[in-house]
C-alpha cells in the first residue's frame, strides 16, 4: 500500500510560491521591467537633453533682473526658482501660462548672460511616462490599472517571503545553507537557472520586500493612511504651514534677492536653494535647500520668509522625529534616490533580479513538469 505524504508547512509555502507567481507574473514582470528603466529615469532624460553651457563671468545678473527678462520675454507668470550648487549650471525657473496651473513649466536661464531656454520634451521623456504608466497603472485606466498593480505587489510580498522559507534547505547544516549562497555556473543548465532564481532572489528578498511595503502607498489609499497611523506621521505631507500674516505687509517689503541672502545666511551650508515665490495663498517666500554633506542628497531644510524679511520659521530634516523622516522619506526609498548614485546602482541590479524572477520561476515549474510527466 503506497504511503502517503503529510502535508507539510514547507509544501503549504511551495504552492503559496508557485501559484500566486504563475498567475502574477507577467504583471509581476512588467512593473519589474518598468522600475528597473525608471531607476535611472532623471540620469536618462539629462543624457537626451539638449546642452545649455553657462559660462561664470564677474557680471551675474539678480534673480529680480531674470524674472523681468522671463516677463518680457512674455514666458508667463514666473512662480519659483532652483539655483544649483554650482555655479555654473542654469538657474531652472518655473512659470505658468496660467496661475491655474498645477505644475507649470521649466525654463533654464544663464545667470550671467540672461540667455533663455525652454525645456523641451525629447523622446526619452515620451518613453519614460509611458514607463512610468505601465509600472503604476499597467497603462490602463488609473481606475483599473492602479488596484491591479497593487494586488499584484502585495502577491509579490507573499511570493517573497514564502522565497525566503524556501531558500532554507530542509536540513539545517551550514553545508547545505551554503550551497543557497552561490551559483553552480560549472553545472547544467537547468541548475543554473535553478541558482539564478534561488540565490539571486534571496539576496535581493530584502529590497523587494522594502519596494513593496512603500509601493502599497501609491496603490491604495487606505493603506497610506493605515501605515501613516501606524508610524504616527502623515505620508506624502505636502501642506505648508500656516501663518497669521497681514495682507499689507507695511512699508518695508524686500526682494526676492534680498529674502535669498536671508535664506543662505540661515541655511549657511552649500547645496541646492529652491524658491516658492509669495502668492495669493501663501504670502511669503518659502524655501528648500539640500545640503550637499547631508547622508542622503533628498534630504532637505525648509525656510519661510515674510514679505518684511522676518523668518516665520525654520524647519531643519534634522531636527525632526525619526518617524517623520522616515514618512517624508518613502518615495526616495522606494525608488533607490535615498542615498543618490550607490542605491540606484543597488536598486537597479534588484529591480533586474525581480524582473528575472517571473522567467526563471515558470522554467523551473516546467521542468519539474517535464520530469513529472516522464515519471509517469
Amino acid at each position: 500500500m503506497k504511503k502517503t505524504t503529510p502535508y507539510s508547512f514547507r509544501k503549504l509555502m511551495n504552492d503559496i510560491h508557485l501559484w500566486l507567481g504563475l498567475a502574477s507574473g507577467i504583471i509581476l514582470f512588467l512593473v519589474c521591467l518598468s522600475g528597473t528603466i525608471l531607476t535611472f529615469e532623471h540620469e536618462i532624460k539629462d543624457f537626451f537633453a539638449d546642452d545649455f553651457i553657462v559660462e561664470k563671468t564677474p557680471n551675474k545678473e539678480t534673480i529680480s533682473g531674470l524674472v523681468t527678462a522671463l516677463k518680457l520675454a512674455d514666458m508667463g507668470f514666473v512662480t519659483g526658482v532652483t539655483i544649483a550648487a554650482d555655479e555654473e549650471e542654469p538657474y531652472v525657473f518655473n512659470v505658468k501660462k496660467d496661475l491655474k496651473e498645477r505644475r507649470g513649466s521649466k525654463v533654464l536661464v544663464n545667470p550671467f548672460s540672461s540667455e533663455i531656454k525652454t525645456v523641451q520634451k525629447t523622446s526619452a521623456d515620451a518613453f519614460l511616462m509611458s514607463m512610468f504608466k505601465l509600472h503604476r497603472w499597467l497603462l490602463l485606466d488609473i481606475k483599473i490599472g492602479r488596484p491591479i498593480v497593487g494586488i499584484a505587489t502585495i502577491i509579490f510580498l507573499i511570493i517573497s517571503l514564502s522565497g525566503i522559507v524556501l531558500w532554507f534547505p530542509k536540513k539545517l547544516k551550514w553545508r547545505n545553507i551554503k550551497q543557497g549562497f552561490k551559483i553552480k555556473t560549472k553545472a547544467n543548465w537547468k541548475r543554473i537557472n535553478h541558482d539564478l532564481h534561488n540565490t539571486l532572489g534571496f539576496y535581493a528578498c530584502i529590497f523587494l520586500i522594502i519596494m513593496g511595503i512603500t509601493g502599497l502607498c501609491w496603490s491604495f489609499e487606505g493603506y497610506k493612511d493605515g501605515l501613516g497611523n501606524l508610524i504616527g506621521a502623515e505620508i506624502f505631507n505636502r501642506s505648508s504651514p500656516k501663518f497669521d500674516l497681514e495682507k499689507n505687509p507695511g512699508n518695508k517689503v524686500i526682494s526676492v534677492d534680498e529674502a535669498i541672502e536671508i535664506a543662505n545666511k540661515t541655511l549657511a551650508y552649500k547645496g541646492e536653494l529652491s524658491v516658492t515665490f509669495p502668492s495669493k495663498k501663501s504670502n511669503y517666500y518659502s524655501f528648500r535647500k539640500t545640503n550637499e554633506a547631508n547622508f542622503s542628497p533628498v534630504t532637505s531644510d525648509r525656510l519661510y520668509v515674510a514679505l518684511s524679511g522676518e523668518i516665520l520659521a525654520a524647519d531643519y530634516f534634522k531636527d525632526k522625529p525619526l518617524n517623520v523622516q522616515f514618512a517624508s522619506l518613502i518615495k526616495p526609498i522606494h525608488t533607490g534616490d535615498i542615498y543618490g548614485l550607490f542605491s540606484k546602482i543597488i536598486y537597479f541590479l534588484v529591480c533586474l533580479i525581480a524582473t528575472s524572477l517571473p522567467v526563471t520561476g515558470t522554467i523551473i515549474w516546467i521542468n519539474k513538469m517535464k520530469k513529472t510527466k516522464k515519471v509517469k
